[in-house]
């Protein structure tokens, strides 16, 4: 059993940014999130601090805005041993509006951020095979989770580096999740995407899978059709989030079921409530839960998050969800 002394260490690798919120030349208001900074998070507040340490891996740069960030990260209980510092460099930014139905709408300015780099030692024609802090330390991780974005943003020799630290986590028994979030704009074509997201899948041990972005993926209109596809992906557990309709889950050994939503009087930012649920459910999974019961703490979860702004809610907004 787990002691305070000697925790579960999970990490989740990907992108954080800066975040502006509000309408172009109108009020702005300043926050930070991305889709597997935001899952950390969630999992760390619904996780019992003494069993279980969250660690976040990513580039920064030096400057204050990233200090900034380093500083609110570990207010949330993250462990940030995993991040790298890279002089002269800085966070990626992005700003976010929400029309009358809570539905996002995203600007980007990423393309020179940090966390595109963190595999860049070792990557350069092979010259160098310094590992990373993720590298060094897997071999201490129970889970290792990452998203379609976190495949999107490396360059074809990190992503190639991040394939084979999760196939190694994989062949000594140790969990790894990938969530597609898909986003078309991060990769130079689809058919690059298709072919990383069927190798992700191929080697994770869980697949969290939001369907439109499959549907949007593999040019399938027929969502019935896409969504028999997705339980049958190669992973031994896969979860299938489909917004507001019901959540189908197949775990290890067992047949694919629904698990109802929940229903929220007025959806005010939709932001975040797939990372919310993963956070959720994976701390379920962690404490021992079955599948079902896990998609069930995911769906409330992120039934709470999307009735607030932004991607982390105020740790009140979610106080009688969290661990003991």
């Amino acid at each position: 059993m787990s002691t305070p002394s000697n925790p579960r260490r999970v990490a989740l690798f990907g992108e954080c940014m800066l975040e502006l919120q509000g309408q172009a030349f109108g009020t702005l208001r300043q926050g930070y999130g991305g889709d597997t900074f935001n899952t950390a998070v969630y999992l760390a507040r619904c996780s019992a601090p003494a069993s279980l340490q969250v660690r976040y891996a990513t580039a920064l740069g030096d400057d204050t805005l990233s200090s900034g960030l380093l500083e609110r990260w570990a207010a949330e209980g993250l462990d940030l041993g995993l991040v790298r510092r890279l002089p002269g460099r800085m966070p990626g930014l992005y700003m976010i509006d929400t029309d009358a139905h809570g539905e996002r709408h995203f600007s980007y300015w990423r393309d020179s951020a940090a966390a595109r780099s963190y595999f860049e030692a070792g990557c350069e024609a092979g010259a160098d095979t310094t590992p990373t802090p993720l590298e060094a330390q897997a071999a201490t991780l129970e889970m290792l989770y990452c998203s379609g974005i976190s495949l999107a943003i490396l360059p074809p020799a990190g992503r190639e580096r991040l394939f084979a630290l999760m196939q190694a986590l994989r062949a000594r028994g140790a969990q790894v999740v990938f969530d597609n979030n898909y986003r078309p704009r991060l990769w130079p074509d689809v058919a690059v995407a298709r072919a990383a997201f069927a190798r992700a899948y191929g080697i994770a041990s869980t697949a969290l899978v939001t369907l439109d972005d499959e549907q949007a993926l593999w040019g399938e209109g027929d969502a019935a059709r896409q969504l028999q596809l997705c339980l049958d992906l190669p992973p031994a557990e896969v979860v299938v989030k489909r917004g507001a309709a019901s959540t189908w889950v197949r775990g290890p050994g067992q047949d694919a079921t629904e698990v109802p939503t929940e229903a929220v009087p007025r959806v005010v930012d939709t932001t975040a409530a797939g990372d919310s649920f993963a956070g959720a459910y994976l701390a379920a999974r962690l404490a021992g839960a079955p599948p079902l019961t896990a998609a069930r703490a995911g769906n409330r979860l992120a039934a709470r998050v999307v009735q607030h702004r932004g991607a982390i809610v105020p740790t009140e907004a979610m106080h009688d969800l969290l661990a003991g």
